[in-house]
């Protein structure tokens, strides 16, 4: 059966001014690319066509038509291994033309944060991410409504305005 949650490039390709991602989770489901940066392998940043993914390209034409594409994660330190793998990866969402932050969780405790990762686009449209346990992708979730748009754009603000740019948050 199809799924009437409309695929993240159709929601991105919508968008006309600003797409916000909000993570608040330190470790997600494992990946292949996680497995090998635990194991010691590196990306070679030079060689862009070994680590540019279809997902970097839309991120880029997004950019190129004028949307803002901002990412917060919120992190508990010390980081887990998951959240200084992210650290490192982070650089292919920046050159991509993400503009990424960082918050330690400690500095939150007067922010009322949603529980669930989001994103949120052109300050009207959620896109809910819902996790198992173990951090695997159980559903994403499409709303409007308009307390949890309020929250998720209050929460996503305050978020940013405290948080580290990428490039000055050390782990």
């Amino acid at each position: 059966m199809p799924s009437s949650v409309p695929s993240f490039a159709e929601l991105l390709g919508r968008c006309e001014r600003s797409a916000v991602h909000l993570e608040l989770r330190d470790s997600y489901a494992s990946t292949d690319r996680f497995e090998a940066w635990k194991r010691g392998e590196r990306i070679d940043w030079e060689d862009r066509a070994s680590w540019w993914h279809p997902y970097d390209q839309l991120i880029t034409d997004t950019v190129v038509r004028g949307v803002a594409i901002r990412r917060a994660r919120v992190v508990s330190e010390p980081v887990s291994d998951y959240i200084r793998w992210e650290h490192y990866v982070t650089r292919a969402n920046v050159t991509a033309g993400e503009e990424v932050r960082w918050l330690p969780r400690r500095w939150t405790t007067s922010i009322a944060l949603p529980g669930n990762d989001f994103w949120l686009f052109d300050g009207t449209l959620l896109r809910v991410h819902h996790f198992s346990g173990d951090g695997v992708v159980v559903e994403d979730e499409i709303t409007a409504h308009p307390e949890a748009v309020k929250l998720c754009f209050a929460a996503f603000e305050a978020v940013w305005e405290r948080a580290i740019p990428h490039d000055l948050y050390e782990i």
